[in-house]
């Protein structure tokens, strides 16, 4: 007999949290609320007791801490992350995605489409709903010729992650990590933007509109 899956939700207001819990228990069945809330140090004190299978997380938790911090600290935790958030910016839902998040659902969406993210993501299959896709590819060129696996690398790295974590992030080695961010420094000092530190990298991945 399988488990109840576990379910961490991040969401500042207690009637839009009560709403979401009662939507998940009415289309699932049993289930465990591993900690639902508005903190984050909270949410990963309850996964490191008790564990977790699904991360729902408001991106707006008017915590202080960038949305993108917020997914870098739980995809940490490796529990696969679905955010659902009335926040609709492109440039913040890219960067979460690449930051680790597994799939984005709008808070605006119907509430069979939240059911269906959330049974996706348990499954460990990325969801991303058609509207937001559109959204999201049509704002990700960058003014040099970036690849798929540079373009994530810089945004990793720019966010403030060591190259190690980039690298465990994105599934390579150490030196595959450090391959990808030389082929960046390279692209841009020969287009003449050098962004030699990481502060560099940030502000120029911040003007490509890969981070907020």
């Amino acid at each position: 007999m399988n488990a109840p899956p576990r379910i961490v939700l991040l969401e500042d207001h207690p009637v839009v949290r009560e709403a979401i819990v009662n939507r998940l228990r009415a289309h699932l069945g049993d289930l465990v609320i591993t900690y639902a809330g508005q903190s984050a140090p909270d949410a990963l004190a309850a996964i490191d007791a008790e564990g977790a299978d699904c991360v729902i997380l408001d991106l707006d938790l008017s915590d202080a801490r960038s949305p993108v911090a917020n997914v870098l600290a739980f995809a940490d935790t490796q529990v696969p992350i679905l955010i659902v958030s009335a926040l609709g910016d492109p440039v913040t839902i890219r960067a979460s995605l690449m930051a680790g998040a597994s799939g984005f659902v709008s808070k605006r969406a119907e509430p069979e489409q939240l059911i269906e993210a959330v049974q996706a993501t348990l499954r460990g299959e990325p969801y991303t709903s058609p509207e937001v896709a559109e959204a999201l590819l049509a704002g990700t060129s960058t003014s040099v010729a970036l690849s798929d696996q540079e373009r994530r690398a810089m945004v990793l790295y720019a966010s403030g992650l060591k190259m190690r974590a980039v690298a465990r992030r994105m599934g390579v080695s150490e030196g595959t990590a450090q391959e990808y961010i030389k082929r960046v420094r390279s692209k841009y000092l020969q287009a003449g933007t050098p962004v030699s530190t990481k502060t560099d990298m940030y502000r120029m991945a911040r003007n490509e509109g890969l981070v907020p």
